[in-house]
């Protein structure tokens, strides 16, 4: 692992596989090709730890983690074990227990602070041998030939690398996207996110009848407009953060101070309001506006786009990481036989899976906002075998195609919503 002021780097270096961003898709994908002896290097324009949100993993999630031989740390580390999604609206309550679903696999996950969860990835990878360059902004990429980037380091020193394949893992920096023009509008609207972390002291509050579930995300329902939406999730050190999304029209103002909208909005929200009224914000509010994003390729036979670098859908379900680790997963796969010579079609074996999932989640994001998936998870008697089956793909299985609500998913979803009317 190397801290990039490199005086030593070569002006001109050849590798396998050069992956933009150290995040969860980079090390995943960095620690795979590792593994298949590939020569493998991280570049990584900040310094870690640093800040993000998408700090509720899925259970989907632990599967990628074990196959990279990063589990036992992630389990070693103390966070806030997680199993499963609540969801609150007018005084109703629902909950999904992501160990009771119709998917096999590991029902249980954990909340993260995604500062040390994404440092603590890339350490694991770098102990398996990958390297990884923090503080490198990459400036240009030439795929004329064999593919080029043009990297700056932090001392503004200018260095070329060169690739058999680019991996694209920078996330909402979308690097190849932009450098390549790739970016297209994405198909959902334009919402804006405004979050913090926060001193919960939830302990110290009288909740009566509606204790608080440490181990689930909460997602709560403006209780007047249902297209503002808030998360909360629990850390194991006492705090949560708090975040709240919106089309930028219902936020009102954001050039004045945002922690002012954030805990006015959350004290529109009555349960919120009760949970929070001894919380403490402890840093200072972020805002993401317009991030929900699509481009015109996924991938070619020089380069793939993973996760949030390629299309980034929206927070509600916590699928973000999810997608990141899977397009990981099965582009290195691809990567690993195009390098030892087999023809790979990029879009029949990469783009068209990896969006099978990334479709199901969309179904699920869009009936979400138009109030359809609202109406499903609030209906008092659901099918216990239809719950199990959503109850799947919110912990993140969104690939499992024995699951009619992943291949079906739009008409399955609308044959429950007639169902909940």
């Amino acid at each position: 692992m190397t801290d990039s002021t490199h005086a030593n780097a070569p002006q001109i270096g050849h590798y396998d596989v050069v992956i933009i961003g150290a995040g969860p898709s980079g090390s995943v994908a960095a620690s795979l090709l590792h593994q298949q002896g590939k020569r493998v290097l991280v570049i990584e324009k900040q310094h870690f730890p640093r800040f993000s949100i998408g700090e509720s993993l899925l259970p989907c999630c632990m599967q990628m983690l074990e196959e990279v031989n990063m589990l036992e740390a992630v389990n070693q580390a103390g966070y806030q074990f997680k199993n499963g999604a609540a969801f609150n609206w007018q005084g109703r309550s629902t909950m999904f227990d992501f160990t009771n679903k119709f998917t096999p696999g590991p029902g249980t996950t954990y909340q993260v602070e995604r500062g040390h969860f994404d440092k603590l990835l890339a350490d694991t990878a770098a102990k398996q041998g990958v390297e990884i360059r923090y503080g490198d902004t990459v400036a240009a990429v030439d795929l004329s030939a064999t593919p080029t980037l043009t990297i700056v380091d932090s001392a503004q020193h200018s260095y070329k690398i060169s690739a058999e394949y680019l991996l694209d893992a920078s996330g909402y920096g979308r690097v190849l996207a932009r450098l390549l023009q790739l970016e297209r509008p994405s198909s959902l609207p334009s919402r804006t996110a405004i979050f913090t972390h926060i001193e919960d002291n939830i302990d110290k509050v009288e909740l009566g009848d509606r204790p608080f579930d440490r181990n689930k995300i909460l997602i709560s329902v403006h209780p007047d407009n249902r297209d503002i939406w808030y998360w909360l999730i629990p850390f194991s050190n006492g705090r949560c953060s708090l975040g709240v999304v919106a089309e930028p029209h219902l936020l009102g103002d954001l050039e004045t101070d945002t922690s002012n909208i954030l805990m006015r909005l959350v004290n529109q929200e009555p349960y919120l309001k009760q949970l929070l009224a001894k919380a403490k914000i402890v840093r200072e509010c972020g805002r993401l506006a317009g991030y929900s994003a699509n481009v015109s390729t996924l991938a070619t036979d020089k380069f793939a786009l993973l996760g949030n670098a390629g299309e980034f859908l929206d927070p509600v379900f916590s699928s973000g990481v999810t997608i990141a680790m899977q397009s990981a997963s099965m582009a290195t796969r691809c990567i690993v036989r195009q390098l030892e010579g087999e023809s790979v079609d990029w879009q029949a074996e990469y783009a068209t899976p990896l969006m099978r999932g990334v479709d199901t989640f969309r179904t699920y994001v869009q009936a979400w906002y138009d109030g359809r998936f609202q109406d499903v998870i609030f209906y008092e008697s659901p099918n216990p075998k239809i719950k199990q089956m959503i109850s799947a793909i919110l912990a993140g299985y969104a690939w499992d195609e024995n699951n009619p609500f992943v291949t079906e998913s739009e008409r399955r979803l609308n044959m429950i919503v007639e169902l909940c009317q």
